[in-house]
């Protein structure tokens, strides 16, 4: 119990990953003019206006909801992107390892560059979601001549997915695959592409800038004038009164803003160099399993010293 708690407190007071860091200066502001409220109302100067805040406050938090849900349906859906990516790059790559016939060492050489493209293609999705060109860890997953020509190309995943599918029709023309277990793999090969176009969807399809605008004006609006609706009720107090609802404005907005992109770099987005790695690892894994060599040899159970 003593542990949980330590936990909470830990994770109430970590700045990482908060929106602590964005909102302070305009909470402070905030704060800051209704210390000067308080102090010409002190003086006797009339700066209270009170106001009847009911509607003002019940569109405010209808917009500061909808704009949250917005931006974490955003969220979610990109994350359930990347999940049916592992899936499709799983699938792909133990059919690949499992069903194309090896009838001589080429084939098995060709067979680990084609598992590596699958990881390949994923590391390249999160190049081109976060507009960063092919890098090292790109790099790595190919033939130096092949990660020279997708340098110069505007979309590196779909010329990716484009090698992959033309492995997979050689392999069909070699006799190493039927058509069924061709189509298959196509279908597999296409789940991704069309898993690359519902992430460009998100990344090129932003909340309408008006939206966004007419939520900071409201809100700016708001906190400024707040002061002087609440200094007759809490005097020298104002000032603390007023960052505090500022700053759980501010932050419900913030927040929204930070996730309704998921594919950047900042800490509250998806952890994408995490998923890929994964995949990479679980490739990797899968490499160390005996795939069926030609179709006269033994079919393994996976159960080890059981065969029929």
């Amino acid at each position: 119990m003593c542990v949980l708690q330590l936990n909470w407190f830990q994770l109430a007071f970590r700045l990482k990953g908060s929106v602590i860091p964005s909102i302070a200066p305009r909470a402070l502001f905030c704060g800051i003019l209704g210390v000067i409220v308080s102090g010409l109302y002190a003086y006797g100067i009339p700066v209270s206006f009170p106001l009847n805040n009911l509607i003002p406050e019940l569109v405010l938090g209808l917009l500061l909801v909808f704009r949250t849900n917005t931006a974490y349906e955003r969220y979610w859906e990109g994350r359930k992107l990347w999940g049916q990516m592992i899936n499709s790059v799983r699938n792909l790559a133990r059919q690949v390892w499992i069903i194309v016939l090896e009838r001589d060492r080429r084939d098995r050489e060709h067979k680990l560059s084609m598992l590596r493209l699958l990881v390949a293609f994923a590391v390249s999705v999160k190049l081109h979601l976060r507009h960063q060109s092919p890098d090292e860890e790109l790099r790595k997953l190919m033939k130096r001549e092949n990660f020279d020509r997708l340098t110069n190309m505007n979309n590196p995943p779909l010329e990716i997915a484009f090698w992959i599918g033309d492995y997979l029709q050689f392999q069909h023309q070699r006799d190493r695959l039927n058509i069924y277990q061709l189509t298959s793999m196509q279908q597999s090969l296409n789940e991704l592409v069309d898993i690359l176009g519902g992430c460009e969807r998100i990344l090129k399809t932003p909340i309408p800038p008006a939206y966004s605008i007419h939520l900071k004006q409201l809100l700016m609006l708001y906190c400024f004038t707040l002061p002087f609706q609440v200094v007759s009720t809490f005097g020298w107090w104002t000032g603390l009164v007023v960052i505090l609802v500022s700053f759980t404005l501010f932050g419900i907005e913030e927040i929204g803003v930070e996730i309704e992109d998921p594919f950047g770099l900042d800490p509250n987005d998806l952890p994408l160099d995490e998923i890929c790695n994964t995949m990479l690892a679980n490739i990797d894994d899968l490499t160390q399993l005996s795939p069926c060599t030609s179709p006269e040899a033994p079919i393994k159970t996976g159960i080890p010293g059981v065969n029929p």
